[in-house]
């Protein structure tokens, strides 16, 4: 097509209200030239503002495609992760439960065992893990909570109380922080505050350290 059959094929196009981009698509001319012959053409406000929105909606839509596909992805790996290792053998739960201590429990041998997270379900795992594997009464575990003072206090004991099927009568008076909830920038995390499971064992907690440091003994030499 020669290059007066292209301009006015240009601006035909322009005068349908498409941006440049638009036109680009349908006949092969640099950006330069389009600029150089629709110099005299500008859109309207109305229809720019309409190409901005559309721009806008595609560009949603292009997001929520994407999320979709990584939301499939990530079920698919679920499924598959699920069929491969579960359920978890005692002994594993065991181990599971070991690292969790070793990352969030407390070590000193003379205190009480105690596991703390803000995450309702890794502190439901550790509740599991002291009622079904160590064999830990749940009549005989204390609930220590870490609030803040922004916080509706009673309406968070409920709430802890509730997730863990625990009477209000084996929560602790909570902790109240001086600072907001509101103030921690740590995304996602904090929400209900943080839930300590406590229970005096003496020998459990020794049991449980030593079985940590045997762990770590073991790999350490293996580095």
């Amino acid at each position: 097509m020669a290059k007066y059959e292209l301009k006015q094929k240009a601006i035909k196009l322009r005068l349908k209200g498409l941006s440049y981009n638009q036109i680009k698509s349908q006949i092969q001319v640099s950006k330069s030239s389009l600029s150089l012959w629709l110099k005299d053409y500008p859109l309207s406000e109305e229809r720019l503002r309409a190409l901005r929105d559309f721009s806008e909606i595609r560009i949603e839509k292009f997001r929520q495609t994407m999320l979709a596909k990584q939301e499939k992805r990530f079920t698919e790996a679920y499924n598959r992760e699920k069929i491969s290792h579960l359920p978890l053998s005692r002994k594993e739960l065991f181990i599971a439960g070991l690292f969790l201590y070793w990352g969030e429990g407390m070590k000193g041998i003379k205190r009480s065992l105690g596991l703390y997270n803000t995450n309702p379900q890794i502190v439901k795992f550790g509740l599991f893990w002291y009622t079904k594997i160590l064999g830990v009464p749940r009549k005989k575990i204390k609930v220590h909570l870490h609030l803040y003072s922004d916080m509706n206090i009673a309406e968070e004991i409920n709430f802890w109380s509730n997730e863990l099927n625990l009477p209000l009568s084996q929560i602790r008076r909570p902790y109240i922080k001086q600072t907001k909830k509101t103030s921690i920038s740590y995304r996602g995390g904090f929400g209900h505050g943080t839930c300590g499971l406590l229970f005096s064992d003496v020998r459990l907690k020794i049991k449980i350290l030593a079985a940590i440091k045997a762990v770590a003994d073991y790999y350490e030499s293996r580095i």
